[in-house]
């Protein structure tokens, strides 16, 4: 998902379309990614624009690369 983050942002209805989930299920997981502060958005009248928080990002791969040291 990162690379389609490259312009900066994101509406709400550009990342369901990217998914065969259900909208809910992609609202729920961009609820998750928001608390645990990997993404942010703003209210453009009706629309949520959402932005990755590009630091944040970098600690959850780091994290994760921890993951897999040594199993390669």
């Amino acid at each position: 998902m990162t690379l389609n983050f490259e312009g900066g942002s994101m509406s709400s209805g550009e990342i369901a379309a990217m998914f065969k989930e259900s909208w809910p299920t992609t609202t729920g997981h961009l609820r998750v990614l928001e608390d645990a502060g990997v993404v942010h958005h703003e209210r453009v009248g009706r629309t949520r624009i959402y932005r990755i928080d590009r630091k944040r990002l970098a600690l959850a791969e780091q994290w994760l690369a921890w993951f897999s040291k040594g199993t390669h």
